[in-house]
């Protein structure tokens, strides 16, 4: 299995009337920040890379999918090693 790390990242998310929370931005370790263009899925599910489990929201950002987890209270990113 290919070492993965957990990229702790700031998340702008909104709040329905139904109190669901849908992530629409993030900022990068570098202070960058990624518009999500699109949730795809969202589940309860374990990082199976970077180890751990929380509610996993499968998005798309800048036209790559990539995995992103709220761990109550933090969200994080799998990423490769550096």
């Amino acid at each position: 299995m290919d070492y993965c790390r957990r990229v702790y990242v700031e998340v702008d998310a909104v709040f329905d009337t139904e109190g669901n929370m849908t992530p629409r931005a993030i900022k990068w370790e570098n202070g960058r920040v990624y518009a999500i263009d699109k949730v795809l899925d969202k589940r309860r599910a374990a990082s199976l890379k970077a180890g751990g489990s929380g509610i996993r929201y499968l998005c798309r950002i800048r036209g790559k999918e990539r995995f992103l987890f709220y761990d109550e209270p933090r969200w994080y990113v799998e990423a490769g090693s550096r």
